[in-house]
């Protein structure tokens, strides 16, 4: 594991050993670094409670506070270990348990008469390591990337992370509240401008549903904080962007001649097929470069069978949530505008959680078979 900062904003920034020398961008500022051959760390202990402490090698020198025992000293200039006599074995356990890591020490650490730290949130290559007060990092990550179910029926279960569900209830809440707002024919500029937003922010939360199962996780992210309506519309340009050059030929072919003849079949097939692996790839490179037929091609043909079964789950998905929305409504909820609404609503509730499965369903993908891809993200 190499751990370094973003020469461009200071974030905090740890990758495995198999990216040394490659490109990667910075998950917080966006900027483009070059993973160095070495960390950019200093490791040590507390010379009064022996606590690990990992810091970067610009704090080296300076005064500071230990976290736990809250005594000061300078920090060494390189790793040293400054830990008093050999301790016990359960005292040395409780100081394994409870070591800092890396991007978790803004959080608890600073430096004496020095401003305090940021922390980031890492993203694509960058792995995340966080403390738990109950639970060692390692036991966090294991929870969390492992499944307790069977995968056929987990997958089913990804929305349902206090994130997630709390996600679907405000997607679900405002698709609710902007139908009913619609029958108030003077608020139309109010609901299109309310409309683009959260449709540009749910957007946005899909593809972060797929990078973060891309990192291995099996349950919605939290990702409440964004970067912006700049990172919102890029997002949505990239999925914009897939389904027009993917599925968009079907449609406008269906729109002009409304047949549904051999060729309409040829273009269904060749969206149906591309469609995922042209997302993944838009998502993973976070530019519609991802859309390069060289590597969308090289990536299928190297994960052919598996992209296959892939292309089938999600179809079969897809096909289902379509039959089950398709109801018709009896004539009397049709004249009922309000059970319209709610029937609606009901059906969107289905087709986003949907969404959200077939998003897990391309990270976990990715998160299988990285080292097939190749795409070095």
């Amino acid at each position: 594991m190499v751990r370094f900062c973003c020469e461009h904003c200071g974030g905090k920034i740890s990758v495995q050993d198999k990216y040394i020398g490659k490109r990667g961008k910075c998950p917080e500022c966006g900027a483009i670094v070059v993973i160095p051959t070495q960390s950019t760390v200093i490791t040590f202990h507390c010379q009064s409670c022996d606590r690990k402490i990992n810091v970067p090698k610009s704090y080296a020198g300076k005064e500071a506070q230990c976290p736990n025992c809250k005594d000061r000293f300078i920090i060494p200039t390189t790793d040293f270990d400054i830990s008093p006599s050999p301790q016990s074995p359960s005292a040395q356990s409780t100081a394994s348990d409870e070591a800092l890591t890396f991007p978790d020490v803004p959080l608890e650490y600073k430096l004496l008469n020095q401003p305090p730290a940021r922390s980031y949130r890492p993203q694509e290559v960058f792995e995340s390591e966080r403390e738990y007060e109950t639970t060692s990092p390692a036991e966090e990550t294991a929870s969390a990337t492992q499944r307790h179910l069977p995968w056929q029926i987990d997958i089913f279960l990804y929305p349902t992370s206090t994130p997630g569900l709390v996600h679907l209830a405000f997607f679900i809440g405002a698709q609710l509240v902007l139908s009913f707002l619609s029958l108030m024919f003077f608020m139309g500029l109010l609901i299109f401008l309310l409309s683009i937003l959260i449709g540009l922010y749910m957007y946005w939360y899909v593809t972060e549903c797929i990078r973060d199962s891309a990192a291995g996780r099996i349950r919605a992210p939290e990702a409440f904080a964004i970067s912006g309506a700049g990172d919102m519309f890029s997002q949505w340009l990239h999925i914009a962007g897939c389904y027009l050059i993917f599925v968009g030929p079907v449609g406008l072919y269906f729109l002009w001649t409304r047949r549904m003849d051999t060729l309409f079949w040829v273009l269904l097939a060749y969206g149906v097929f591309f469609f995922p692996m042209g997302l993944l790839a838009c998502v993973m490179f976070d530019s519609i470069r991802g859309l390069n037929p060289v590597l969308l091609l090289a990536s299928i043909f190297s994960t052919f069978f598996q992209y296959c079964g892939l292309v089938l789950l999600v179809g079969a998905i897809a096909l289902a949530v379509r039959f089950f929305t398709h109801m018709q409504g009896t004539e009397d909820m049709e004249q009922n505008w309000g059970s319209q609404i709610l029937l609606e609503t009901l059906f969107y509730g289905i087709w986003l959680y949907a969404v959200f499965i077939v998003a897990h369903l391309l990270g976990r993908f990715y998160w299988r078979h990285q080292e097939k891809l190749n795409w070095e993200v």
